[in-house]
């Protein structure tokens, strides 16, 4: 099995580093690691470096020594962000999880037209707040050290800007009366942005899919079944990751 992942907001200039606070409590009492267990500090930006655990002190502190040099896992050249509509419940942190463990690179909440869900004052805030610690949380267990960018929830004119940007961008459409192209076949660029745009439940409304495709997307579908806004943007991901050759 692959070593666990910390999180550390600076990488040890050195070859020991004390990990305490809650990534320490979190080492000690709930993984109980011991000496001579193998390690990984990351920033979550894409620096890491593996070491092996020394000593664990009361229940959130965790020596670490025999620290590798610090390394930089390079971005990757086809680079995924996922727009995803606010879906109800906590169906949106269960999508940022399972997109985080499967590897897109960004997620930006979507506040779509038919969104039953409404991100505002207080709530809007916890609910981007819990988003952001899932990525954390699912980026850690996943073993990544470069975690998806969560961004403020966008509307939908802060979407197509994202989309006139992107190398390619595709939306995710399941109705069979809209001409659509099967994302698995679709012309992909070799390198670049790529931006997909899933909607909610009750699907992205004309109005919408004019703005973006007016703004570049393409219109493209999984295959024959409609998945659930919480569970499509983590197959298009995997899809496209597949194609680009990251999963090679």
């Amino acid at each position: 099995m692959t070593a666990p992942v910390f999180v550390v907001e600076h990488l040890p200039g050195g070859p020991e580093f004390v990990l305490d606070g809650p990534e320490g409590r979190h080492a000690v009492s709930v993984k109980r690691l011991h000496a001579g267990e193998d390690v990984v500090l990351t920033d979550g930006r894409g620096r890491w470096a593996e070491g092996v655990v020394k000593a664990a002190e009361g229940k959130d502190r965790l020596i670490v020594g025999g620290l590798d040099p610090v390394h930089e896992e390079p971005r990757p050249a086809a680079r995924i962000t996922v727009v995803q509509a606010l879906p109800k419940g906590d169906r949106g942190e269960v999508a940022v999880e399972t997109m985080t463990e499967t590897g897109a690179d960004a997620i930006v909440p979507w506040q779509a037209a038919r969104c039953i869900t409404q991100w505002k004052g207080d709530r809007g805030l916890k609910s981007l707040a819990k988003w952001r610690s899932t990525a954390r949380e699912a980026g850690k267990q996943s073993r990544r050290v470069r975690f998806p960018d969560v961004a403020d929830a966008a509307s939908t004119k802060q979407v197509a800007a994202l989309v006139a940007t992107a190398d390619f961008a595709a939306v995710l459409h399941e109705d069979r009366g809209h001409d659509s192209e099967p994302l698995a076949t679709v012309d992909l660029p070799g390198a670049g942005e790529i931006v997909l745009i899933v909607g909610p439940e009750g699907g992205v409304s004309p109005q919408e899919l004019t703005v973006f495709q007016a703004a570049g997307a393409r219109v493209c579908r999984l295959g024959p079944t409609v998945l659930r806004t919480s569970t499509a943007g983590t197959a298009a991901t995997a899809l496209l990751l597949g194609r680009t050759g990251r999963w090679s």
